[in-house]
């Protein structure tokens, strides 16, 4: 027998009862599952499959890499729990959305496990710019921040910062907002106006699309603007 910690990213039915869950892991990183039965009347587990729950998954052997495991045991973690409040909701379908893309190669990275547990408590005491945050501090993580420089305006693509601006977008408010994001110690402490959280939000999809490979906007996201814009 073997557990893992795990927070579900995406869960896909396959056939009538059962599913493949998509998760990462704090032992194992990026890891695949498949779940038996749990959409079969008598199994009361189907709740758990909720965006960002943390997962006690207990698989009966290590299968090859290319195999998927098949869980033979699945507990829900103390706290963890379906979400009723609407906005806090669309977020963890959009960072559980965001992490599905960007994390599909990633091997074990407490760090980044650590971030997904801060911003579940971050959100429960309905901090909305979480998600920026956390967001920015992945960005940090995967080495990709912009070295700050007392120059006005960021440069997308290069990661610096300029003195001409380079990209329409990102004119002196939006790259102040990022060095302001890149000087403070605890980002979860910032707090935006709705105009700017929506301005750095556009700001960091442009940025990802430019420093993580094949990243494209989840389509969650527009249920996000709905709601905060």
């Amino acid at each position: 027998m073997h557990t893992q910690s795990c927070f579900l990213l995406s869960y896909l039915k396959y056939g009538d009862n059962d599913a493949i869950l998509h998760c990462f892991s704090l032992e194992n990183g990026f890891q695949s599952f498949f779940a038996k039965g749990i959409y079969a009347a008598r199994n009361k587990k189907k709740p758990y499959l909720f965006p960002l729950n943390l997962l006690s998954i207990t698989i009966s052997k290590v299968v090859p890499e290319n195999k998927i495991a098949r869980i033979s045991k699945i507990e829900l973690a103390p706290d963890y729990f379906d979400v009723e409040e609407v906005a806090m909701n669309a977020v963890l379908f959009f960072i559980a959305d965001f992490l599905h893309q960007v994390l599909r190669e990633e091997g074990k990275n407490q760090t980044i496990f650590n971030e997904i547990e801060i911003i579940r408590k971050e959100l429960s005491i309905q901090n909305y710019d979480a998600y920026l945050v956390f967001i920015f501090k992945f960005l940090a993580i995967s080495g990709v921040t912009p070295l700050y420089e007392d120059k006005k305006f960021l440069n997308p693509e290069s990661g610096l910062f300029e003195n001409e601006i380079s990209h329409s977008f990102f004119n002196e408010d939006i790259s102040f907002l990022w060095k302001q994001f890149l000087t403070t110690a605890d980002g979860y402490q910032i707090r935006l106006k709705r105009n700017d959280r929506s301005s750095f939000l556009d700001s960091l999809m442009i940025y990802c699309q430019f420093h993580l490979t094949g990243f494209y906007t989840p389509n969650s996201l527009a249920v996000v603007r709905q709601i905060f814009e």
